[in-house]
């Protein structure tokens, strides 16, 4: 195979095709059913799931079959069949629902409106996780027309992973042994310390999301009246969220949100820490003289990887500042987003917490709390020999540097279910989501010359791996 003409390739993919499709799909605001409970009338989502298809079906890829799968009620499934010239399978996952649109979007900048700026495409979806299908297909259409043999491979490009892939199961079930047992799976939506190399995840932390509601009035009354007779719902919730975190340190202090280290990822850790130093806090938009919470970025590291935190993402019931007057108010309710260790259980954190906020209410407040999802962790097997050398060689080949292996602080609930269904199965886990990039929050970007050159190490992964794994 010739490394040359493989990047040559990709890179013209991705200059006449994936970038323009790209851009259109930023302007599709196909928010998560959890972010547009409306999703099905308002056709976004088809109108994404469709783009896509349109544009893997015109692909060089002969015998490939292109199917959008549907179940009523849920959202659509893409999936991609190549057929392969040895035995076995790879899955290629991404997928494409989006976040909502935030606040705080630079002048100029959007999240549906796209805008290419020194090589970096903003907008919301591009980088999580719009790229992924484009850049999976492309990995094997630059692999098969150097006429590589390669096991059968499967895109598969769900569109409910921004609200914990709720309806996934649903699909695994329909798809049944459709397929079938992968030995390798490649995951598209994670994170990147730097532009400058391959970022492997070793383990994802789960997410336990909820709403507390605390409720002392039938109506809100005057601050003067009021104040000094009945506690507010404000003070309330700040004492209720105390029993689950330090207010000062931000510990979480339920044993049940707590794990234990393995000794793998910590000397990881160590090894990702010397390569970011600094930039393990500098990668974010601070403030003007805010700092970290501490100084060593090791620490920084497994804070954001194996350990249990909590924010509060949003409230309800608190006017804004230009129609807040002098009334003591009813009720409040907040948003809160606990990010569980990689091996947490997520079922007993969320029974946890329940009780923890929901017992002896302050002065008899009303107080519910409802964990709208649960969704635990995963920590990656031991890597296989041949997919360690294998990664390694294709960050050196491609980027000119050594690949480096970390935990994600996000979550992917699909590689939960892919490693209790098949416990053999090895998983490279990498992406886009590098400093500043910033997915989720405002001025979201896709680094365009990274992705290229990812896309080009994904070919060279399944290349080992069909030497590897499948040879035939």
């Amino acid at each position: 195979m010739n490394l040359e003409q493989l990047s040559t390739s990709i890179g013209r993919t991705w200059d006449d095709s994936i970038v323009e499709r790209l851009t259109a799909y930023v302007r599709i605001p196909n928010k998560s059913p959890m972010f547009d409970p409306q999703w099905e009338a308002n056709g976004y989502m088809e109108k994404a799931v469709q783009l896509m298809a349109d544009w893997c079906r015109a692909q060089p890829l002969p015998g490939a079959r292109t199917d959008i799968r549907r179940l009523p009620g849920k959202t659509p499934l893409l999936l991609v069949d190549v057929p392969g010239e040895l035995p076995g399978c790879v899955l290629l996952y991404g997928h494409l629902d989006k976040q909502p649109e935030f606040t705080g979007w630079l002048p100029g900048l959007g999240p549906w409106e796209p805008v290419i700026r020194e090589g970096k495409l903003y907008g919301r979806g591009a980088a999580d996780d719009g790229y992924a299908v484009f850049s999976s297909v492309t990995a094997i259409a630059a692999l098969k027309a150097q006429k590589v043999r390669l096991p059968r491979c499967v895109v598969l490009i769900e569109a409910c992973e921004e609200s914990g892939s709720f309806d996934l199961p649903a699909h695994l079930a329909a798809l049944g042994d459709a397929i079938g047992e992968p030995s390798l799976v490649v995951c598209l939506d994670a994170e990147c310390g730097n532009y400058e190399q391959v970022w492997c995840t070793t383990s994802l932390r789960g997410n336990l999301v909820g709403t507390l509601r605390v409720r002392v009035l039938t109506e809100g009354v005057h601050s003067g009246m009021a104040g000094g007779i009945a506690p507010t719902p404000f003070r309330i919730l700040e004492q209720l969220i105390a029993r689950l975190e330090n207010p000062v340190t931000g510990d979480l202090l339920l044993d049940e949100l707590h794990v234990t280290l393995p000794a793998d990822r910590r000397a990881q850790v160590s090894t990702a820490a010397q390569v970011l130093g600094k930039s393990v806090a500098g990668k974010l938009p601070w403030a003007d003289g805010v700092q970290p919470v501490c100084n060593d970025p090791a620490e920084l590291l497994i804070n954001s990887s194996w350990r249990a935190t909590l924010a509060v993402t949003g409230a309800e019931g608190l006017p804004a500042l230009g129609s807040a007057g002098n009334v003591l108010l009813p009720e409040l309710a907040v948003k809160l987003s606990l990010r569980l260790p990689p091996t947490c259980d997520a079922d007993r954190a969320a029974q946890a917490v329940r009780e923890a906020l929901v017992r002896d209410p302050p002065y008899g407040a009303q107080v519910s709390f409802d964990d709208g999802s649960a969704t635990g962790g995963w920590n990656a097997p031991a890597f296989a020999p041949w997919l360690e050398e294998s990664i390694a060689r294709a960050s050196r080949a491609v980027y000119g540097q050594d690949a480096v292996h970390i935990g994600c602080g996000g979550t992917i609930p699909f590689m939960g279910m892919l490693g209790t269904r098949f416990p053999r199965t090895q998983f490279f886990i990498t992406g886009v989501l590098g400093p500043q990039a910033n997915a989720h929050g405002p001025n979201e970007f896709l680094h365009i010359d990274y992705a290229k050159k990812l896309t080009a190490c994904v070919s060279l992964v399944l290349a080992d791996h069909a030497r590897t794994v499948s040879p035939g």
